[in-house]
């Protein structure tokens, strides 16, 4: 199996930044592609200060970084990724919307190439019959903030080969990562357990059970959470909780996966976390 050495990332929100940033860092070319300019110019933008932190940090040598700069290209048209080995979807958390995408990978790259989705619930077997390549599909969900977190789950589909879960571990070996593969479920692991606790803190918030503050503070000093779940919510972005929370609802049919009402109601007002400004806390924009 051939070395991967070029990698596409498509979506350059907060996620797809931080995956792209992550293979410049492992020395991987990277092409970012966004079909917003200004989307791109951000990316571009948050990896830069990304990059600088560690490197005031100590974390990261400052020659390291500028090579990691040189490594990125950006786009907002998906022909350069014609010629990548391996290629990650980070766009918005919708089926039919990366479904579409992924019919449009499957014409443009090269056969040997690999697809896989950051899907953080979605069926990846779904999206690899969206393609003539299924066994060239998979899930690799990174944790945010992609720089910082170690883990990387991986979702097999019904089709995904061994050779591809086998080279996609091994990529993930490249970037410093720990792989752990989940079965292609609803929510996989990682979110199958954290968006039910996150959605019944916000259970607990609509029934006044306590503060948002408080609700987090017990889940920080009591349970040693590095961070509180409505605070958590608000990082991931309230949109993205119940996109997830429908996927697990609609896909596993227990009412125990509900949507909180206060969910749906925060994500119809605008009300999305820190990309807002305003979720369960309050943040500067």
């Amino acid at each position: 199996m051939a070395e991967i050495q070029t990698v596409g990332v498509v979506g350059a929100g907060t996620m797809g930044s931080g995956i792209a940033q992550v293979f410049a860092q492992a020395g991987l070319g990277v092409r970012l592609q966004d079909v917003e300019p200004a989307a791109l110019d951000r990316a571009v933008a948050r990896i830069g200060r990304s990059l600088d932190k560690l490197v005031g940090k100590g974390a990261l040598e400052a020659a390291a970084a500028d090579a990691a700069r040189g490594r990125l290209s950006t786009g907002t048209d998906l022909d350069p990724l014609a010629e990548v080995d391996y290629v990650v979807e980070a766009i918005v958390e919708d089926l039919e919307a990366k479904r579409t995408l992924f019919a449009t990978l499957d014409g443009l790259a090269g056969e040997e190439a690999f697809l896989a989705s950051n899907t953080s619930s979605i069926s990846i077997t779904a999206l690899g019959t969206a393609t003539q390549r299924p066994e060239r599909v998979l899930g690799m969900h990174f944790m945010n903030p992609v720089p910082l977190m170690p883990l990387v789950e991986l979702i097999r589909g019904q089709a995904t080969s061994p050779d591809t879960m086998a080279a996609a571990t091994a990529l993930c070996g490249r970037l410093g990562k720990t792989a752990v593969e989940a079965a292609d479920c609803p929510g996989f692991i990682a979110n199958r357990i954290l968006m039910p606790m996150i959605n019944e803190a916000i259970y607990a918030l609509m029934e006044e059970v306590g503060t948002a503050d408080a609700i987090d503070t017990v889940m920080k000093l009591g349970m040693n959470h590095p961070m509180g779940p409505l605070r958590l919510a608000d990082l991931i972005g309230l949109d993205v909780c119940l996109a997830i929370m429908q996927v697990l609802h609609g896909g596993l049919g227990d009412d125990k996966y509900r949507p909180c009402p206060l969910l749906e109601q925060m994500v119809a007002s605008g009300r999305l976390g820190r990309k807002s400004g305003q979720g369960f806390h309050e943040y500067s924009t």
